[in-house]
C-alpha cells in the first residue's frame, strides 16, 4: 500500500462500525438463546445472550450478542412476525451477558439490566445498568448501596412497572458472574428486590433453605399488593449434582406482607424442566389468572427437553396441557434458554432458544420469533400458534380453561379454590382480593403524546446556529464519503467474494458487594472464601483463570439429517418476502381477532448457487469472504468450545468456570431431526434475508 493511500485508509477505519466483523444481526440471523427481554410501550427489547450466524455451517460457534435490538409490535415484517431492528446504542462499556433480566419500567420509559454471566472472560465488578428508551442511551448506576447483593445468573425474576419494583429469585453464583469466585458454582436461596423510584435494594429470604435456579416467576395482581408465583427449575444438591424442582409444587410470595406460601397443584402436571419460559394473563374480572408455560430443558429420564405448552390456572392451581394434543408427550422440537413476553394480554411471543437435537436455524426470516395466541379464537379447533396480530388487544378465556374453572370467555369462574383446598388458610383470603395499586407518576420528564415535555428547562439553539451546524456537518460528511469511495475504488480489484451486504452495528453511546448465603436482611456479607463459597465441597477449585475453552453448554448435537437438507444449504440465500403469499385461509388456518391468518408458501429450491430476483450476479455461498481492501474476513468469535460437537459428559461433572446451569446439554442424546423450512422475511435494513434449509412442514406457524 502506498503512502498516498494512508489518508483514505484512516477515513475508512473511522467509518467501520465496532461490530461490523460480527455480521448483521438482522440479515445474518440464525438463532439466539440465553438472552433477556422486556416490553416498553410497543417495542420488545432484546439484550445479550448468545447467537448463531447464518450460515451456521460457516459459523458453527456460539457468538456473544453485542447488540441491543427490538421488535416493533406495531409493524409486522413480511414473515408475519414483528419487525426486528438492531440500530440502538450499546457501547463496549455495557456488558454482554446471558441469563440476566431486564426489569421494565413503562412509567419512566426505561429498563434495568440485572445479573447475568460473562463468556470466556472474567466478570467485572457488579453494577446495575439502565437504558433510557426516550434518549437511546445507557447509564451505569454503579454497585448496590447495600451489601449482600451479587450478580447471579439464570435465576427467575419479574419487573412490575405498576409497582416500580424488580424481583429476582435464586440463580447461580460462579466465576462467570462474581469476580474472584474461588468455589464451584452455587445456586442461591434468596429473593432480591429493587425499588426503581428510590434506587434501593432489599434482601429477602426465600421460601426455604433449598438452593434453586432456572425456574420462572410471574406477577399477578391478587392480594392487597400483588403476588409472585414461582415454579420449576432445578435444585442445587450442594454435592455437584442437581435435581428437578417438582412442577406440582408452587411457591407464592405476598409482596405486601413479605410472606411465602406453598401450594400443591392438580391436573395434568408437566414434567420437571428448567430454562423454560412463561407469561401470565387473566380474565377481565380477575376471576382466574392463567400462566402459560412453554418448552425447556428436561431432567432424566425426559432428557431431550420439551416443545409443549401448559397452562397453570389460578386460584384452582390446576395444570392444563394445551399443546401438542395429538398424543406427543414432549413435542417435536425441544429447546430451552428462550424468553416469553405477553403482548396486550392476548398473545405471547416466544423468542429464541437453543435446539439440542438440531443444528438448524430457528426460522431465520422470523428471527426466531413465534406467537402463541392465548385466548379463545373464532375457530375453537384452530392451532394456538399463529402469526402475530397487531390488532389483538384483549383476552378471552379459552374453552380449555373454562372446562376446568367454569364461567365464560369474559370471566366469571365458578371454581375459586383448589380441589383439595388451599394448603395454607391465608390463601383463602389472599386469593379473593384484587390488588389496589396507586398510580405511579414519572420521576423524570416524560414527553406527552403531542411531543411536549412535562418540564422544559433545557437550553435551545438559535435557528442560525442550527443551520450552521447542519451545513458544517454536511461538508464533513461529504468529505468522508468521498474519501471512502476513493479508497474502495482503488482497492476494488482485490475483491472476489463479496459478502453480499453491508453489516450494520450498534451506534456508539456516551453512556456511561457480596451476598450472604440466605440473602436475609441484615445478614453478613458473602465472601468467596467464606463457608458458603463451596470450599467445603469435594470439587476442584474454580478459579478466575479457568476460562480456557470448556465444552460448550449450548452445543448443537449431530443429528440424523438428510444430507440434502443439511446445514450446508444454509449458505444459500432465501428469496425475499415477495416469493411468498400471506393470504387468508392458508396453512395453519384459524382466526385471530375476527380474521383468518395463514401463510401459503410457494415452492422454493435452495442450493449453493442462487440468482437474486433483480437479476444480479449469482452469489456463491461457499466462497471465502474478503473485506473491501481484499483481506480475508474473519468474525470475532466468542468461543465457548473447541468444536461444535463435544463429547457427552456426565450431568454431575462441571467444567471449570461454568455453572451446572450451562452444562445441561451433556444430558441430551442424539436424536430426531430438526428442521427450519424457508419462510417469509423483512429486515430492518432491506427486504432480503438468508435462512436455513427446507424440510417437512410443521402444522403451526412455529415452524411455517
Amino acid at each position: 500500500m502506498t503512502s498516498s493511500s494512508l489518508p483514505y485508509l484512516a477515513v475508512f477505519v473511522l467509518l467501520v462500525p465496532r461490530s461490523w466483523q460480527q455480521r448483521d444481526p438482522v440479515q445474518d440471523f440464525c438463532r439466539r438463546f440465553g438472552h433477556q427481554s422486556t416490553i416498553i410501550d410497543d417495542k420488545l427489547y432484546i439484550d445479550g445472550g448468545l447467537i448463531n450466524w447464518n450460515p451456521i455451517s460457516t459459523y458453527p460457534q456460539n457468538y456473544s450478542n453485542t447488540w441491543l435490538s427490538y421488535h416493533d409490535l406495531q409493524r409486522n415484517g413480511a414473515s408475519g412476525m414483528p419487525q426486528l431492528h438492531a440500530n440502538l446504542s450499546k457501547n463496549a462499556s455495557i456488558p454482554d451477558v446471558s441469563g440476566g433480566i431486564l426489569w421494565g419500567d413503562n412509567i419512566n420509559k426505561q429498563f434495568y439490566l440485572f445479573g447475568g454471566e460473562y463468556y470466556n472472560t472474567p466478570p467485572t465488578p457488579f453494577n446495575l445498568y439502565s437504558y433510557d428508551v426516550l434518549n437511546d442511551s445507557w447509564n451505569n448506576l454503579g454497585p448496590p448501596s447495600q451489601s449482600g447483593i451479587n450478580a447471579v445468573s439464570y435465576g427467575s425474576g419479574v419487573g412490575i412497572s405498576e409497582l416500580g419494583l424488580g424481583f429476582y429469585y435464586g440463580g447461580w453464583l460462579s466465576n462467570n458472574s462474581v469476580p474472584s469466585w474461588s468455589g464451584p458454582p452455587m445456586a442461591t436461596t434468596g429473593l432480591i428486590k429493587y425499588d426503581m423510584d428510590q434506587g434501593s435494594w432489599t434482601n429477602n429470604t426465600g421460601p426455604d433453605s433449598t438452593r434453586r435456579a432456572e425456574g420462572t416467576m410471574n406477577y399477578i395482581p391478587a392480594s392487597d399488593g400483588g403476588l409472585l408465583i414461582y415454579f420449576g427449575g432445578i435444585q442445587d444438591q450442594e454435592n455437584g449434582t442437581t435435581t428437578g424442582q417438582p412442577m406440582d409444587e408452587i411457591f407464592i410470595y405476598d409482596i405486601l406482607s413479605g410472606r411465602w406460601y406453598k401450594q400443591q397443584t392438580s391436573g395434568t402436571t408437566p414434567q420437571m424442566r428448567s430454562r423454560f419460559c412463561s407469561g401470565v394473563t387473566w380474565a377481565d374480572d380477575q376471576s382466574s389468572y392463567n400462566i402459560y408455560l412453554y418448552g425447556g430443558a428436561g431432567m432424566p429420564p425426559d432428557t431431550s427437553g420439551f416443545d409443549d405448552v401448559y397452562i397453570l390456572t389460578i386460584p384452582t392451581f390446576t395444570w392444563i396441557k394445551l399443546y401438542p394434543n395429538d398424543g406427543n408427550v414432549t413435542g417435536q422440537y425441544p429447546h430451552h434458554s428462550l424468553s416469553c413476553n405477553v403482548v396486550n394480554k392476548g398473545q405471547m411471543l416466544v423468542i429464541g432458544g437453543t435446539f439440542p437435537l438440531s443444528d438448524d436455524c430457528d426460522v431465520a426470516p422470523q428471527w426466531g420469533v413465534h406467537n402463541l395466541v392465548l385466548g379463545q379464537q373464532a375457530d375453537p379447533n384452530a392451532n394456538p400458534w399463529q402469526l402475530h396480530s397487531t390488532n389483538l388487544t384483549t383476552y378471552a378465556v379459552p374453552d380449555e380453561i373454562i372446562s376446568v374453572v367454569g364461567g365464560q370467555a369474559t370471566g366469571g369462574a365458578t371454581r375459586t379454590a383448589p380441589t383439595g383446598g388451599f394448603d395454607n388458610s391465608d390463601l383463602n383470603v389472599l386469593m379473593t382480593k384484587r390488588a389496589t395499586i396507586a398510580a405511579r407518576t414519572p420521576t423524570r420528564s416524560i414527553p406527552t403524546a403531542t411531543g411536549d415535555s412535562s418540564s422544559s428547562n433545557g437550553t435551545h439553539l438559535s435557528t442560525g446556529a442550527i443551520v450552521g451546524i447542519a451545513v458544517g456537518g454536511g461538508v464533513v460528511l461529504i468529505a468522508l464519503v468521498v474519501g471512502l469511495c476513493m479508497f474502495v475504488r482503488r482497492h476494488r480489484r482485490f475483491r472476489y467474494g463479496a459478502t453480499g451486504g453491508r453489516h450494520s452495528g450498534p451506534k456508539s453511546s456516551a453512556g456511561g458487594s457480596s451476598s450472604p448465603y440466605t440473602f436475609g436482611p441484615g445478614g453478613t456479607p458473602w465472601s468467596p472464601n467464606s463457608a458458603y463459597s463451596g470450599a467445603a465441597h469435594t470439587h476442584d477449585a474454580h478459579t478466575p483463570s479457568s476460562y480456557g475453552a470448556p465444552p460448550s453448554p449450548f452445543a448443537r448435537r449431530p443429528s440424523n439429517i438428510n444430507v440434502q437438507q443439511g446445514p450446508a444449504e444454509l449458505a444459500a440465500p432465501v428469496p425475499d418476502g415477495r416469493d411468498y403469499d400471506i393470504s387468508p385461509g392458508a396453512a395453519a388456518g384459524g382466526m385471530v381477532d375476527g380474521r383468518e391468518f395463514g401463510a401459503q408458501r410457494r415452492s422454493l429450491r435452495t442450493s449453493h448457487r442462487s440468482v437474486s430476483s433483480s437479476g444480479a450476479a449469482p452469489f456463491y455461498g461457499d466462497q471465502p469472504k474478503f473485506d473491501d481492501s481484499g483481506r480475508p474476513w474473519y468474525p470475532q468469535v466468542s468461543r465457548m468450545d473447541e468444536g461444535p460437537f463435544p463429547s457427552p459428559r456426565s450431568v454431575s461433572s462441571h467444567s471449570p468456570g461454568y455453572s451446572p446451569a450451562q452444562e445441561m446439554d451433556s444430558r441430551w442424546p442424539l436424536g430426531v431431526t430438526g428442521h427450519t423450512p424457508p419462510g417469509e422475511t423483512d429486515s430492518g435494513s432491506d427486504d432480503r434475508a438468508r435462512e436455513g434449509r427446507g424440510g417437512a412442514r410443521h402444522e403451526t406457524f412455529y415452524h411455517p
